[in-house]
């Protein structure tokens, strides 16, 4: 019998990062929102909007696919540097140390790599003028007195993912590794952003629809499996890749599994709302839930090789009925 703990525990492990960085930043999130929460129209358009997108994915260019995903993901990243870069001197150093140290790195690589790849060897032009704006970074901080939120280091990480893409997308460094690690940080930077904005009514609204609608693009119209083959062409990190262990061998090699930051999203927002409405012990467990339950789904993908499954099923069916029992006992109760 074939299964896999790779994807389960990466699941398990996004979600109770999420929950433990939410209280961190929720204060400040809510401030730039201004206090704005989802309502039910809002939850239902959301969720009309995102069956609109997938359904017209297949149609749109590649290119502009493209552009439109590295806009989004490198204003997540700017917006989040910028809101939280009110740290001490002290941490703001080591911000640009760290960025120093990677670009010039990174631009080390790419001049040794100028025979065998042209494109990761221009990289190195890219890599270098990343240095140079940190070092003025660095040396701007070295004479700043107030410690208020800096364009300038939120400029930073959005810059270093658009060049990294660029000129590293097609090397085995950005696919597995690289192409993960930033799935994995967008999915939890996604569920943090979005998830701050709703409420637990919203959230059930939103999760069932969104279920629904899972269901129908997966399953019947198959439109989710389509768009997805045509934007992981373009190696972006809309998903999360990761070689089944135990290995299970195919006559292509090691057999990867995929889950796209939606449904990362999806159980990370379930999990934050249990956590406001139940507590962290209870949230903690339908966390556990959630991922046997996904562990369960996934070993009947593998055993009977079915192509594609909907995520948020896999995701719900441990969830839901913990909720539900939940909420009897403490009508029994009451």
């Amino acid at each position: 019998m074939y299964f896999d703990v790779a994807m389960p525990l990466t699941l398990f492990v996004v979600v109770i990062v999420a929950m433990f960085l939410e209280r961190k930043v929720e204060k400040k999130l809510k401030v730039a929102f201004e206090e704005k929460e989802f309502g039910v129209q809002d939850a239902v358009l959301l969720v009309a909007a995102i069956s609109v997108t997938v359904s017209l994915m297949v149609f749109i260019p590649q290119m502009a696919v493209m552009t439109m995903f590295l806009f989004a993901y490198s204003m997540l990243l700017f917006i989040f540097t910028y809101l939280f870069s009110d740290f001490q001197k002290a941490k703001a150093r080591l911000f640009c140390i760290a960025f120093l140290i990677i670009s010039c790195v990174a631009a080390t690589i790419s001049l040794f790599n100028f025979g065998a790849s042209t494109t990761v060897a221009y990289g190195a032009l890219a890599f270098y003028c990343l240095f140079g704006f940190t070092f003025v970074a660095f040396l701007y901080e070295e004479q700043r007195v107030d410690a208020k939120e800096r364009w300038y280091l939120a400029v930073l990480p959005p810059a270093l993912f658009i060049v990294l893409y660029v000129f590293f997308s097609r090397t085995p460094i950005w696919f597995p590794y690289l192409l993960n690690l930033y799935g994995i940080v967008f999915a939890i930077l996604i569920i943090l952003y979005l998830g701050s904005l709703f409420t637990w009514k919203t959230s059930l609204i939103f999760v069932g629809l969104l279920t629904v609608m899972d269901i129908i693009l997966v399953l019947f119209t198959k439109t989710m499996v389509s768009a997805a083959r045509h934007v992981s062409g373009l190696r972006l990190p809309v998903l999360i890749s990761l070689p089944t262990v135990p290995a299970v061998a195919t006559e292509w090699g090691v057999l990867y599994m995929s889950l796209g930051l939606g449904d990362f999203f999806f159980a990370g927002l379930i999990a934050i709302q249990t956590l406001k409405k139940f507590g962290k012990g209870f949230a903690v467990l339908s966390a556990i839930a959630m991922t046997i339950s996904f562990f369960i789904f996934e070993t009947l993908i593998l055993n009977y090789e079915l192509r594609a499954f909907p995520g948020t099923l896999m995701i719900i069916c441990g969830w839901l009925p913990l909720v539900l029992f939940k909420n009897l006992k403490k009508m029994a109760a009451g």
